[in-house]
């Protein structure tokens, strides 16, 4: 069921650009990677690590020669302080015109680095939001299900899901995320009901 990336819990983490940089460690300790591979995987990794911590530490304001250049090149005066890195987010600004800026470039070369460090900008708000979920359901894995628990009143939940909850009636909110087609949304949808009933009871 959850062979293919676009059927997965947490989708956004599973991205094809982003393979190399999830899986290459994994391989490596399995053998897997060869030392000239392993070379160029981690000067890649190093470059990209760099790069980001260098534009988080140069900051654009209306005010300042950086936030003036940046004004030219977007077309438009910026209206608060913000990071070269932030500035990424902008659909308008690609990694290439914001290292073209002055005192902002040259930026790195390698094609695959600078692809990364604009798209982990881009997505940062939504990987952020996408982690703090996925903590919390780790720390909630075990959580207790009620064996008399109503799946039928479970308000907020498509009836697809209701009937597979209904039928499977899992023990835990771990294994209620393990059940084909109940999503990291539908699991803390149940979470909070649970939590609720919960306060009710004590």
């Amino acid at each position: 069921y959850r062979m293919f990336t676009s059927r997965a819990e947490y989708r956004l983490q599973l991205r094809e650009d982003n393979a190399d940089l999830r899986l290459t460690d994994i391989g490596r300790e399995l053998g897997l990677v060869d030392d000239q591979r392993w070379a160029r995987f981690a000067g890649k990794r190093e470059q990209i690590d760099r790069e980001i911590e260098r534009l988080r530490g140069l900051w654009a304001s209306p005010g300042n020669a950086l936030g003036q250049q940046l004004a030219e090149r977007l077309g438009q005066s910026l209206t608060r302080e913000s990071s070269a890195f932030d500035l990424l987010k902008r659909p308008e600004l690609s990694y290439a015109e914001l290292v073209a800026v002055e005192g902002i470039g040259p930026g790195v070369d390698d094609p695959q680095a600078r692809e990364q460090v604009e798209i982990q900008s881009r997505y940062e708000g939504y990987l952020v939001r996408q982690q703090v979920e996925i903590e919390r359901n780790q720390r909630h894995d075990g959580q207790a299900i009620p064996i008399d628990f109503d799946y039928a009143q479970l308000s907020g939940l498509s009836a697809e899901v209701r009937q597979k909850l209904q039928a499977v009636r899992p023990s835990t909110l771990g294994q209620a995320g393990r059940i084909p087609g109940v999503t990291p949304a539908a699991v803390s949808l149940l979470l909070i009901h649970l939590q609720r009933r919960s306060s009710r009871v004590a």
